[in-house]
């Protein structure tokens, strides 16, 4: 069965004549020896695809642990831009590694709408057909409109119920028309009657349904500008698009900010970090 994780934009691909034990001793080596032997680490984890660095983490054993504090961008990042079978895969995932369901955990570290809406995100059940229905996304748009600017207060629970469940290309036909009855993007109506981490969240679904590798980009390019490199932003794109769409992102970012991914990571990262990024980046973008 082809993996929920591979597309065909991807940076990385499947190595060849793989041996998860050889990988995971060459790594264990790499690492226990007299000083760490990048090179080695280097080439082995560029160059393998995630389904094979997961098969050396099991060999290798390697100890998990789980980070204090709630993260709230992070967590919009990854419910956002993963599938409802990407979202199975985690959760079954999370549970292996923290004996703890990816539910429960959200439901005690956020309140309010946020939780409502990330826990139905969470339950990986938004539709992932291709297929839109015109009716419906007139229906939908009139509900959100009765919902959001046509009403005294804000019906929370119906922007959660279509914006985290509908297609992405169903929400594309919601959002135009939207504009046909409201005169307003769906981004300003947003803005405009939500707060919080509720609407950072429901933005991040509008910005992925509009393009996904547009705002990973924008991911990216905040986590390397700035004081200081946010590290654990950048690695998560790099390596979780690194064999989906992370050609599409440095195109967007070349777009959008007139410099190359690539030329970002040069300038912002080095030494070791630098090269094993630079790899996985795949490329410069002229």
């Amino acid at each position: 069965m082809a993996s929920v994780w591979v597309g065909h934009r991807g940076t990385i691909r499947d190595y060849p004549g793989f041996s998860p034990s050889v990988d995971a001793e060459a790594v264990r080596k790499a690492i226990r020896g007299i000083g760490t032997d990048e090179k080695t680490l280097i080439s082995i984890l560029t160059e393998r695809s995630n389904a094979q660095r997961q098969l050396i983490a099991k060999e290798y054993q390697a100890a998990y642990e789980k980070g204090t504090g709630t993260d709230e961008d992070t967590l919009i990042e990854i419910l956002t831009t993963r599938t409802s079978r990407q979202i199975k895969e985690i959760s079954q995932a999370y549970y292996t590694v923290f004996k703890k369901s990816l539910g429960d955990d959200i439901s005690s570290e956020t309140s309010g709408d946020f939780r409502k809406a990330l826990l139905t995100l969470a339950d990986g059940r938004r539709d992932e057909s291709l297929k839109v229905d015109e009716h419906l996304a007139k229906k939908d748009a009139q509900v959100l409109y009765n919902a959001g600017e046509n009403k005294w207060g804000t019906d929370e629970d119906q922007f959660t119920e279509i914006l985290c469940l509908r297609s992405f290309p169903q929400l594309k036909l919601t959002f135009d028309e939207y504009k046909n009855i409201s005169q307003k993007d769906i981004e300003d109506s947003i803005k405009g009657e939500l707060s919080g981490h509720f609407e950072d969240l429901l933005l991040a679904i509008v910005h992925c349904v509009r393009n996904t590798p547009a705002f990973l980009a924008e991911r990216l390019h905040q986590s390397l500008k700035g004081a200081g490199t946010d590290e654990f932003t950048l690695n998560r794109i790099m390596v979780s698009r690194s064999e989906i769409d992370l050609l599409d992102i440095r195109h967007e970012f070349k777009k959008y900010y007139g410099y190359s991914l690539y030329s970002a990571i040069k300038s912002d990262t080095s030494g070791d970090y630098e090269i094993t990024l630079s790899k996985i980046c795949g490329g410069d973008d002229e």
